[in-house]
Parts: structure tokens; sequence; C-alpha cells
């Protein structure tokens, strides 16, 4: 990726110098600073998610006429499930829906840096949790690999681990877990996990067993639970379940000797409920997929994560490289998506497109970079052809010139790097996103489920 524009680059060093000088950053912040590679790493939010509610969001009549006209200029469904392509996931959801025992509905989100800081992808969690039921946070990192790394309601403290990213493309074994990272810590290295109104009583750790693997306390709520020996002959990936005798809002590790290597943790109840895992690496792109994940480990992570539904949310980063996007990137994606497809038969796998992207036109004004509808149109296709569904969100949230008009909006939708979300412009796209799946669980059931069994039916 030797062609980032060096102006881009500039801008976010010098930033970083403002921000140092305005507010003196913690270790975590200047840990990110000096993290940032510009051939790699594009700028990501430096400001922490807060959920916003639909009232709090006033959407300007232009933005409103632009998601209006988007409707009629997007060459198919927003959400394009055709051939049954997501029945597996909607039978999950009517299960849950249904509240049968212990019918709990997993979606894994991998995505770029939007879904690294939970823009997007939180909103939908509360969104369908509130309908589905909450069964728990999801993955989480015991750690952040980014200072603007975050899950909402969750917050993480930890010191004393050291982490690599897949999205740094650095020369590693491949083994990244289920979320793309690895942590290692030694002796005194501790992460606490505290998840606000939230109360679990099952937790999981993900680590790595390996020679002279080192040993961790686990504690929930200030309880201990137990303690792992990540030591083993081989090198195999390994889980650790613990189960609380009363439900705790924070979770804690420690390592009490030698080095271990963790990927991350889970804390979830029985349901019926709803998962929803965030997995956003910054920087990344599909290739981190198809390429930098050890491919029998990776898929043994996904097997024992049971997903419903994996979403593949990649192409603001491929954005910048016209040639890539042009010759390299569909092989990349139908790689990942064989991947998927080999390691998870029969789940259901859905691309989500890139929301809109833009850039400072020489006549001053905002425009679409051209890679964008490109992107969404490719992998609209390659969705079809590869039984995949696909969510439009280039689309959804207005099409062409969206970011212009969100910049404007007051609030302002989208950071001024036209890239990023805001608060109320992710809840934006996460209520279309939802309301698309209600509407699709809707055509599965009129299909598939007796009207006796559907909830709210006949009876």
């Amino acid at each position: 990726m030797r062609d980032f524009p060096l102006h881009t680059a500039l801008s976010i060093a010098t930033l970083g110098v403002v921000l140092a000088l305005v507010r003196p950053p913690g270790a975590a912040m200047l840990r990110g600073l000096v993290d940032f590679t510009p051939e790699l790493t594009p700028w990501s939010p430096l400001t922490r998610h807060v959920a916003v509610t639909p009232d709090a969001v006033r959407v300007t009549a232009p933005v409103t006429r632009k998601l209006a006209a988007a409707r009629s200029d997007v060459g198919g469904p927003l959400l394009d499930d055709s051939d049954g392509v997501l029945d597996g996931f909607y039978a999950a959801l009517h299960r849950t829906e249904n509240r049968e025992a212990a019918a709990v509905t997993r979606i894994v989100h991998y995505g770029d840096s939007p879904t690294t800081a939970d823009l997007i992808t939180g909103d939908l969690r509360s969104l369908l949790q509130a309908r589905f039921g909450n069964a728990g946070h999801g993955f989480i990192f015991p750690d952040k690999p980014w200072a603007w790394y975050q899950h909402s309601g969750v917050t993480i403290e930890a010191k004393g681990w050291q982490n690599v990213p897949a999205s740094r493309f650095e020369a590693r074994d491949g083994l990244f877990g289920l979320g793309g990272v690895s942590f290692t810590g030694g002796a005194g290295a501790v992460s606490t996990i505290d998840f606000g109104k939230g109360r679990y009583t099952q937790f999981e750790v993900w680590f790595l067993r390996q020679a002279n693997g080192g040993s961790l306390t686990v504690s929930a709520g200030g309880t201990k639970l137990g303690q792992v020996d990540t030591a083993g002959e081989g090198t195999v990936a390994d889980f650790a379940a613990f189960t609380a005798a009363e439900p705790a809002s924070s979770l804690s590790l420690r390592v009490t000797g030698g080095h271990v290597r963790v990927f991350g943790v889970t804390a979830e109840s029985a349901g019926p409920g709803l998962v929803y895992d965030s997995l956003g690496l910054n920087g990344a792109s599909i290739t981190v997929l198809s390429r930098m994940l050890n491919q029998e480990h990776w898929a043994g992570q996904l097997q024992h994560r049971r997903p419903d539904l994996v979403v593949l949310n990649y192409g603001t980063n491929e954005a910048d490289f016209a040639e890539f996007v042009e010759k390299g990137y569909e092989k990349e994606l139908r790689e990942a998506i064989r991947r998927l497809h080999a390691a998870l038969p029969g789940t259901a796998v859905l691309i989500m497109s890139p929301i809109d992207r833009g850039h400072k036109a020489e006549s001053g004004e905002i425009e679409t970079m051209a890679t964008i509808p490109k992107i969404v149109a490719l992998q609209r296709r390659v969705a079809r052809e590869t039984a995949c569904g696909f969510f439009d969100t280039f689309h959804a949230m207005g099409g062409e010139g969206t970011m212009a008009l969100w910049y404007a909006a007051q609030p302002r939708l989208v950071s001024a790097d036209f890239i990023h979300p805001n608060p109320g412009g992710g809840k934006i796209v996460a209520s279309i996103f939802a309301r698309e799946i209600g509407a699709g669980l809707n055509r599965y059931r009129l299909e598939h489920v007796p009207v006796e069994h559907v909830p709210g039916g006949a009876h």
C-alpha cells in the first residue's frame, strides 16, 4: 500500500501533535499515536461512541430527500436475501423470539475502523437485543489494541499486555484468534472488563496452549472462578469456560506466572437472546481474512463460536487503491468467502457494503470517491454468485453524495475525515439494517412458519 496519500498522513500526524498539546495523552493514547503507520493505518475516530436514541438525531430535509431518492437507484433490494441464503439465520432469530429454551442467536461482524470503535455495530446490538433479548455482550478483547477501540457499554482497564493485530500485515504465525488480535502478557499483566449494567454468569477465555505457557486466574465480580494453565505439548487454540454462582458485572484476568497468549473473552447469559460480536481491526481490508489469518486456526475459532450469521463489512480502506479494486479485490473477497463456507458449511454469510466515503474535489466540494460505487456493485454481484446475503449500506444511507449532506447536517452525521460516521449517522445506518433484518424475518415466516407459531400470531 505504497500509494497512501501523503497529505492525509501529514494531516493525521499534525492532529496528533495538536491533541498532545491541548490535552496531554494518557498511556493508551500515546500508544495509539506511536502505533500510527500511514502505509497501513487510515484515520480513525478518537472520540468515544455514545449510543444515540432516534429522537436525539435531527435529520435535515436534504438528508431525508437523499435517503428517499436513493431507494430508486439501488439496482436491487437494500437487503438481498434471495434464494433463501439467510434462512438459517432467520430460523435462529425465530427460535429466539419464540423464547425457546437456550435459543441464542449469534452474529459475528468483521469490519474495519468504524467497527473497531463499535460504530453502527453497537447500535445494531442495542436495537436487535431490545427485540430478541440480551444474551451477552459478545467477544471482547482483553486490552485496547488502539486507543479508540471500544465496545458499547463496556469499560476495559488493562496493563502489561503486548498486542499484535492481523491488520499490521507483519510476518507472524497467523494465530490471531476469532477477533484478529493476539495478546501476550507476563506475570502481573492484568485486565478488568466492566460490563456496566450487564450481569452475566457464563464466561469463557480464548487462549493459545503452548510449550512453556504460563497461567492466569479468572475472577468475576471480585470472586475467583478458577485458574487457566496454558502450557501444552503443542501449539493449539483452547478455551476455558467458567460459570459464576451469581450474575457478575465484571471479569478480571491476571497472569500469575510465565507468559500467556490470549485472544479474547466472552460474557453471556443462558438465553434466549441475541449476541452480537463486533470484530473490527483498524486499517483492515478483506485481505486480513483472505491472507493473514491461518485458515485452519481461524476455522477452529469460528466453529467454536457457532455463529448463525457472519457479516463481512469491508471496502472503506480498499477505496484508496483504484488499481486493487479493479484487478485484485474480487479475488480476495471470494477467497475470504470460500474460507468461511469451508469452515462453516450451511452458515449464513452476509456482505455489508461500506458507507459512502467522501473527499475534497478541486472545486472544494465534497464528492463521493469514484471507487466506492464500484466496490458496492462488485460486492452485490459476488454475493449473489457465492450464496451470500448482501446489505447495501451505501444506498441505505443515501448513495452518491451523501457525505456532503451528512457533513452539512446539524448535528453533523459524519466526522471531518468524510469516512467515519458520528453517533447520529451510525444510528441511521443501524436502524435501517435492523429494519431490513426484521422484514427478512417476516418473509421467512410467511414461507416457512405456521401462523400459530409466530409471536403475536393466531393461537
